[in-house]
């Protein structure tokens, strides 16, 4: 798969956790934010984690619960961020997908890749985006995780109707918005598995032959 657009992670490279010299430095702007949301993600990675607060996320920070809402008004918020991360990164890479691949089927396949690809890098990620770590938190983080895969099933449609249409389809609407349908259930199936499996079932695990049976 190493042809494949890579699938980019929220990068641990300054997680609040790592070795600082005895006389901290005071964060540049937005560092902390940055470094409140990777320490977010890492707790998320953790199997079986229960609901996450903000006294144990500040504890993880060693800073206090007032230092996490001077930038973030709720921990909603904080949530709101890595579904900014999820949205930018994955259909950033959509869009490159469609820029570059002429094909429909390869462009379709690429797409269903990457979505996978960026979960198995970020497992955290990955419990949002099925909606495990949002079970006790507001309700319209999980309806803008519902329209990310909304938006997702949209592109997927457009590419293959497009290609219906040029194999001669009698139906290629139709055709499109089933098959589309069947590619996310697919793509969602796979990242829960994962998540509950405690991040041991890998989304790409026998991946070639699954697309192969669902992508014809």
């Amino acid at each position: 798969m190493s042809d494949l657009v890579s699938a980019p992670e929220l990068s641990p490279s300054a997680t609040p956790a790592s070795a600082e010299p005895a006389a901290r430095k005071r964060p540049k702007p937005g560092e902390r934010r940055v470094q409140i949301l990777q320490a977010l993600a890492a707790m998320l990675e953790q199997p079986g984690a229960e609901r996450i607060t903000t006294s144990a996320l500040a504890a993880k920070l060693e800073v206090s619960e007032a230092a996490l809402y001077r930038h973030f008004a709720s921990k909603a918020q904080m949530f709101e961020g890595l579904i900014e991360f999820i949205e930018q990164s994955v259909f950033t890479l959509v869009n490159q997908i469609g820029e570059r691949e002429p094909d429909h089927a390869v462009r379709t396949r690429k797409l269903v890749v990457m979505v996978l690809q960026f979960a198995e890098k970020n497992p955290g990620m990955t419990r949002v985006m099925v909606g495990d770590a949002l079970v006790f938190e507001n309700d319209r983080l999980q309806e803008r995780m519902n329209q990310f895969f909304d938006k997702l099933e949209s592109s997927l449609k457009q590419s293959l109707r497009d290609a219906a249409a040029a194999s001669g389809a009698a139906t290629p609407t139709v055709d499109a918005q089933v098959r589309a349908s069947v590619i996310v259930a697919f793509m969602v199936g796979r990242l829960q598995r994962f998540a509950r499996s405690g991040f041991k079932r890998l989304p790409s695990e026998h991946l070639d032959a699954s697309l192969a049976t669902i992508l014809g």
